[in-house]
């Protein structure tokens, strides 16, 4: 089964060409990929005009494997806790990305939580809007696409050391990419301090830190759920650098200081 663009046109061009015009604006900000193999990336997810610049800046910098394991926080209720999408392809306006089936049996052979499942994703921009970015730098891209709304932070655990366990046995080198934005409508002032506390743990590579903090001090963090899970498993995967590619806010774009939404992008080695 084929996944159709749901938010196309909306979140992002729906126009091919101007699609691939706007994706190569932001990919080329001139900056110097990194040189160590990328265990995890976790870039925003909103509109283009308003994440497209970070997202492209810290997918372009970092190394990814061939291979994508893709974790998306789950918006609209549907669905299982994790749901894999195990087959087909993810289409966009121009273009599509085939789903490593072997990957994602194994995963839903050995991750206890993990269910295949398509009724998460029919109606989720998470990991919609990340897709054409991973295509237009490695055209030969190949995703598993997972959306988690696993509240559990033990189960979280759990499955993040399984996943640790199919990786590390996988034949060839998977990257994990985590979507997430920061926290949502409240001061820009706000908004810094409170993203700066969550942050700090991530780059940290402490998913335990990082749920703690996001639950103590009430952080609207949408992807601290599949960050706790894709964290458990980079530090089970041996990362043990961590660099934050930037922070902004919808305030950028708008002027509207009061109600913003944070973004961020991290990358762990």
């Amino acid at each position: 089964m084929n996944r159709q663009p749901c938010v196309a046109g909306r979140f992002y061009p729906g126009e091919p060409s101007v699609l691939q015009a706007e994706l190569d604006t932001y990919l080329d900000d001139g900056g110097e990929r990194r040189q160590a193999p990328t265990r995890l990336a976790m870039v925003p997810h909103a509109g283009y005009m308003f994440s497209g610049p970070l997202c492209g800046k810290t997918l372009a910098r970092a190394r990814l494997a061939k291979t994508i394991l893709m974790l998306g926080p789950n918006h609209t209720g549907m669905g299982t806790p994790m749901s894999l999408w195990d087959s087909g392809q993810w289409e966009f306006p121009g273009g599509a990305v085939a789903v490593e089936t072997e990957l994602a049996q194994n995963l839903l052979a050995e991750v206890d939580e993990f269910q295949s499942d398509t009724r998460a994703h029919l109606n989720e921009h998470s990991l919609e809007v990340v897709v054409p970015f991973l295509h237009r730098l490695n055209p030969d891209v190949r995703i598993v696409p997972v959306a988690v709304a696993e509240q559990d932070p033990e189960a979280l655990a759990e499955a993040g050391r399984q996943i640790a366990s199919v990786l590390k046995n996988h034949h060839e080198d998977v990257s994990i990419v985590v979507s997430s934005d920061m926290s949502h409508f409240i001061t820009e002032d706000q908004a810094a301090r409170q993203d700066k506390l969550a942050l700090d743990a991530a780059l940290e590579i402490d998913p335990e830190a990082l749920w703690q903090t996001v639950r103590t001090n009430r952080i609207s963090m949408c992807g601290v759920m599949p960050m706790t899970l894709g964290l458990t498993a980079a530090r089970r995967l041996g990362a043990s650098s961590a660099v934050l590619t930037g922070y902004t806010s919808s305030a950028t774009v708008t002027g509207d200081r009061q109600q913003v939404v944070g973004y961020a992008g991290i990358i762990i080695e």
